[in-house]
């Protein structure tokens, strides 16, 4: 099917006024597919031509007016409608459509432990067409009216209050006007747990086998629900909109959550079975936060085209962690943004495709192009912006313009314009310039500190590369006179730095500090040097930094030094070795020991030091273990079993595995089993038969995707190429399972066997991103590239694929962005040997 190009969306909001849907769907007819009814009552605003979308199995019978019109009119998914004469129309669509194995449209799930089976629908961005027919962009906002046929012991959920109306029989509430791709139903037999808060019905829901573990989480999951909700109505005067408020949790979802109204769906891995870390159960709340922020900004107000996809994203990017900030229950959420999430706005924006976080519409001329620029810049990198938007402007007036924006546009569509006009309207500062600044532009401002004497005390001057106004905070650090390894805060100044200047210059009374750190309290999204006097102290004494989010913003500087080519990877992980190991913040924790293991010893480091490089994580992992507190003790367990390298690393993890315990470390539970099993696999220390016994101790889901993932790991060339045969050429394998065989299919120890492997990957590549569309581009592209091969014949082969024909979209921008950090390790690899 053609993308849908803005011009053609203009056109038809010009032509059309779309009042209201009523969809029948019917989940009776077998495993292949399901029955769909559409009947869509729209005005048109003058005569024309249009068109509706849908993509069916069949098209049984199409009605315009009551008139009938041919099926085979359809073309490669469109529906065309010629001749409308200006005024009220009706159009009924009667068609057999396909389940998805990928996670679009309306996926089907078997439930290996049960039998049982889970339908849900997935229509962003535009895939309505696999659901129901429609005109489907978002600024054809309309009412919906869903009924569902299904199996009599299922439950079926919507948008709206679900009422079972006969046997096997249900119907949705009639929702406020909405955008097609929010429009849900979920249906299955769901396992839920109810109740009520202000007024209106909650509910949690997921599939029978986690059911366990849903009613464990249930108490702390409605807690956190109601405490959000209840924050939400405090800083908006617009009241929640729906009449309902149901989190379902869904299997093989593709994405983190759903923002529709009513029924947010999101991954079931966040109903955890086994133990989750402090960072997870941080990220959880964060998700539901941010969820929740969409039904003011994203289904309230909605953008007109996706080039404000930002508007929608990085508002909820934002709320989500500020909400989770002020939770009691949640310290450390800024901390955990600047560790674990900042960064993929910062290394997207230092990519080839970077691009504005509020693109020019001429920049999203078609819905392809438009699902490309859904990453780290409109999440990350968007939130930090409107972070620093709340510094710059004042807390106060910020929630009083978006206020304002809500009134007036509540149920309607907007744009970056409307927003930048209702925020100026609270505030006497120049959004608008803040906002071309900020919004506008692309690329990370970097910000470098230098320090003189002068009269009375000594100078300070930032030097400023970039284009953006910033309001940061500067702490000055002295070391401590008892013990010169310990730094102590002596002030914190907040300095403003316009967009034009190239030195900020500010004057402190005294000697000049151990440290000046920029960015103190990570207000701004711009990355910061450190002059020579603070980086031998970081050296000495980051793990002693009084304050964990300051800690976060010298970790990360650190990460951009290495990432720049301006540090060794070496020195990188002795900086590891030497601080983090007495870190309690559990986000940074995980945050600089994912970016040690994964970029830095497998892709930054010369091969011949890797061993060295492990053994020094090791290190650092048993000795975060043997700390008092047990808030790092997963983390660290998990750590310490990725990596194990030689021989005697390998016999240790068996004898753990055989026992089931790991000494020190967390309980060796199921998803334990299957880390300690791949390791093993990878290093040669198990085998088909104990992946196959493994699989049948855990006959879930999770347990065929670890299965999938150790299989594809064998250090066994027959088994490497059932998992290439399954990664690229089975297209009826789920997305997930596809993912798990990726994730186990290249290993670093594994470089010789793998040899022959990425010159076949980029045909085999391109062609299934093609038959099975951007969630499979996605994946082949991001968790399937050959990351083991980084070196600089790879890096010209990969470039020459991606300058042949073929590629979609979404699988060249993908592609582009793996290339990219490829070439970023050579380069380090090339400046520090390797």
């Amino acid at each position: 099917m053609p993308a849908l190009t803005r011009a053609e969306a203009e056109t038809r909001a010009r032509d059309l006024d779309v009042t209201h849907y009523a969809i029948d769907l019917d989940l009776t007819r077998g495993e292949a597919g399901f029955g769909s009814t559409t009947v869509i009552r729209f005005a048109a605003l003058r005569d024309c031509d249009t068109f509706a979308e849908i993509e069916p199995a069949a098209l049984h019978r199409v009605l315009l007016d009551g008139r009938p019109l041919d099926p085979a009119l359809l073309d490669d998914g469109r529906l065309p409608l010629t001749g409308l004469t200006a005024g009220e129309h009706e159009l009924r669509v009667e068609a057999d459509m396909r389940y998805s194995r990928t996670g679009e449209g309306m996926h089907r799930f078997t439930d290996p432990a049960d039998g049982e089976t889970y339908l849900y629908t997935q229509l962003f961005l535009d895939d309505v067409r696999r659901v129901f027919a429609a005109f489907d962009q978002p600024d054809l906002k309309a009412r919906f009216d869903v009924a569902v046929t299904a199996p009599e012991h299922w439950t079926v959920l919507g948008n709206g209050v679900a009422t079972r109306t006969a046997p096997g029989r249900w119907q949705m509430s009639t929702t406020p006007p909405l955008s097609t791709y929010v429009v849900a139903v979920a249906a299955g037999p769901y396992h839920s747990v109810r109740t009520e808060h202000a007024g209106l019905p909650f509910g949690l829901h997921c599939r029978r086998s986690l059911a366990p573990h849903l009613d464990r989480a249930a108490p702390e999951l409605l807690a956190f629900t109601r405490r959000a909700f209840d924050r939400y109505h405090e800083m908006f005067d617009e009241p929640y909109a729906f009449d309902s408020y149901d989190q379902a949790f869904m299997p093989e979802f593709n994405f983190g959550a759903m923002e529709n109204p009513g029924l947010v769906l999101f991954r079931d891995e966040y109903v955890f079975r086994s133990a989750a870390s402090p960072t997870e159960l941080l990220n959880r709340a964060v998700v539901m936060a941010h969820e929740m922020a969409h039904m003011w900004f994203g289904d309230l107000v909605t953008l007109r085209w996706w080039d404000d996809i930002w508007l929608n994203e990085s508002f909820a990017e934002y709320m989500g962690y500020q909400i989770v900030s002020e939770d009691p229950g949640f310290p450390g959420a800024w901390t955990d943004y600047g560790a674990n999430r900042k960064f993929k706005g910062s290394d997207s924006d230092q990519r080839p495709s970077t691009h504005p976080v509020a693109p020019l519409p001429d920049d999203v001329p078609d819905t392809a192009s438009a699902l490309t620029n859904i990453d780290g810049i409109s999440y990350a990198k968007g939130g930090s912006a409107l972070r620093q938007l709340v510094t710059w402007m004042g807390r106060e007036d910020f929630l009083a313009g978006v206020n304002e924006h809500f009134a007036r546009h509540r149920f309607g569509n907007a744009r970056l314009a409307d927003l930048i006009d209702s925020l100026a309207s609270a505030t006497g500062r120049d959004v608008p310039a803040w906002a071309e600044a900020w919004l506008r532009t692309t690329g990370v401002d970097t910000l470098t500190p230098s320090a003189s004497p002068a009269p009375g005390g000594w100078r300070l001057e930032i030097g400023h590369h970039g284009s953006r106004p910033h309001r940061v905070d500067v702490g000055l650090y002295d070391r401590d006179t008892a013990d010169p390894a310990r730094l102590v805060l002596r002030e914190r100044a907040t300095v403003d730095i316009t967009a034009t200047s190239a030195v900020e210059r500010r004057e402190f009374g005294g000697p000049r500090p151990d440290l000046v750190l920029l960015n103190d309290g990570d207000l701004s999204f711009v990355k910061v040097r450190f002059d020579e006097r603070s980086w031998e102290a970081v050296r000495d004494a980051l793990g002693s930094i009084p304050d964990p989010l300051a800690r976060s913003v010298a970790w990360n500087a650190a990460r951009d030094l290495v990432r720049d080519a301006r540090v060794a990877p070496a020195d990188y992980l002795a900086l590891v070795r030497r601080h983090l190991a007495a870190e309690p913040e559990p986000s940074i924790v995980h945050g600089v020991l994912t970016f040690a293991r994964t970029t830095v010893a497998d892709g930054y480091l010369d091969p011949a030091l890797r061993p060295d490089a492990l053994a020094g994580l090791a290190d650092t992992a048993r000795a975060l273990l043997a700390q008092e507190h047990d808030v790092n003790r997963l983390t660290a367990t998990r750590a310490l079993v990725d990596a194990a390298l030689t021989a005697a690393d390998a016999a240790e993890l068996r004898t753990w595995y055989e026992r089931g315990v790991i000494p020190g470390g967390s309980v060796l539970d199921a998803d334990l089993r299957w880390q300690l099993l791949l390791r093993l696999t990878v290093l040669g220390a198990a085998g088909a038969a104990d992946i196959a016994a493994e699989e049948e101790r855990d006959p879930t889901a999770t347990g065929r995707e670890g299965a999938a993932r150790c299989r594809a790991a064998l250090p066994d060339a027959d088994a490497k190429s059932v998992a290439w045969q399954a990664m690229f050429h089975d297209d009826a394998r789920s997305s997930y399972l596809l993912t798990a065989t990726a994730q186990g299919f290249w290993q670093p120890e594994q470089r010789v066997l793998l040899d022959g492997y990425p010159a076949r990957y980029y045909p085999d590549a391109i062609a299934v991103a093609a038959r099975r569309g951007p969630v499979v581009a996605e994946t082949v592209a991001r968790i399937g590239f050959p990351s083991t091969a980084v070196t600089a014949d790879a890096l010209a082969l990969g470039r020459a694929a991606l300058e042949g024909p073929g590629a979609t979209p979404a699988l060249r921008r993908a592609l582009g962005d793996r290339l990219d950090d490829l070439g970023r390790a050579l380069r380090v690899r090339q400046v520090f040997g390797g």
